[in-house]
């Protein structure tokens, strides 16, 4: 064999032993997809249609199979390495996930996620304020939760070892009747509910049923998930918030969460919704450590209005005193008055809602 057949048969062995080892290596890469999402505008809102793009790289080899999953729901399965999927559109605004599963001939497998958020397709109204009265408010009470119940005012207050419900005439601040709770309890909203009061806590994810008339402690129930903030309730449920954007609503009886809806304005979810009042169908929700109070649909999650508060507490009233955030809203049943606080304000103040000219 001449030295010239000796080279060609080495690299004709060269070349098979590269090629083995490349199919090899290309049957074990795993494929990927790129996912786009493709709507009339530049984020996804509720209501608005738009289309899954599905874009499959082998990575060598050939894709036997793509499975797409909208939720961890598979809506369509295709053999061609493009794909698209169109979408009606969301009628609530929340999170939601594409998953995408790629199975190459041989049977290596890939996986890929797309996580993205529907906004709100509503604007909200923006709101400000008139005051048409003030009325006296105890500065040593950090205020976690306001009501009006049948002419009555009643508060809960925040911070281990001041925590507690009390009952006070709101012409004179003068506390009527209070209980006090265990101080290892940081105490958080109350609402009034079939003649009981509920009251939650922060992080002890325990909360208390007190008898409306006595406010002795008639219960005490558990609950998940995270923290309690704020509460209130509607004709069904009992609803509270944990500093997220969720709402979760509870049953009475058993204060299981049966459902929930995530808060979204145009923007984006909204987070640390604090102190809550339904009043008329709706949820008002104050945004914990800004001036802004939210009107929700309970039925959509989506923020129908933003109520400005900034300036209501000026700095006449601040003294030497220190003040915490706007943090309490009340709505009497009877006659539609507004009334809001915060955290070892002075002041209650009653409101009227003005539309903000632009």
């Amino acid at each position: 064999m001449t030295g010239k057949n000796i080279i060609a048969l080495f690299l004709s062995i060269l070349f098979v032993e590269l090629s083995s080892c490349t199919n090899v290596s290309n049957a074990d890469r795993q494929p990927v997809a790129k996912i786009v999402l493709k709507s009339t505008y530049n984020k996804m809102y509720a209501n608005i249609p738009f289309t899954i793009l599905i874009n499959v790289k082998p990575k060598g080899g050939k894709i036997d199979s793509t499975q797409l999953f909208l939720d961890n729901k598979l809506v369509k399965t295709s053999k061609n390495e493009e794909l698209s999927f169109n979408v009606k559109g969301f009628k609530n605004p929340g999170k939601h996930v594409i998953k995408v599963l790629m199975t190459k001939k041989g049977g290596k497998k890939g996986e890929n996620h797309l996580y993205f958020d529907v906004l709100s397709d509503v604007k909200p109204e923006n709101l400000t304020y008139q005051v048409i009265n003030t009325y006296p408010h105890s500065t040593n009470h950090f205020t976690q939760g306001l009501e009006i119940y049948k002419g009555n005012f009643y508060e809960s207050t925040g911070l281990k070892g001041q925590s507690g419900i009390f009952r006070f005439d709101i012409n004179t601040g003068k506390i009527l009747q209070s209980k006090m709770m265990n101080k290892k309890y940081f105490g958080e909203g109350i609402t009034i509910f079939d003649n009981k009061i509920y009251q939650l806590t922060y992080k002890a994810k325990k909360g208390f049923i007190y008898d409306l008339k006595t406010f002795a402690v008639k219960d005490s129930f558990f609950y998940e998930p995270k923290e309690g903030w704020g509460l209130t309730h509607d004709e069904k449920y009992i609803i509270k918030s944990d500093s997220s954007e969720f709402l979760r609503f509870l049953n009475p009886k058993t204060l299981k969460i049966e459902k929930e809806i995530a808060v979204y304005d145009q923007n984006g979810p909204v987070k640390f919704l604090n102190e809550l009042e339904y009043y008329k169908g709706y949820i008002y929700a104050n945004i914990w450590t800004t001036d802004i109070i939210v009107k929700i649909d309970p039925n959509t999650g989506k923020v129908l209005s933003k109520i400005n508060l900034s300036g209501i507490l000026s700095d006449m009233y601040m003294l030497e005193n220190e003040v915490d955030v706007l943090n309490g809203i009340a709505i009497d049943k009877e006659n539609g008055k507004i009334y809001v606080t915060g955290k070892l304000w002075p002041l209650i103040f009653e409101i009227k809602l003005i539309p903000l000219v632009q």
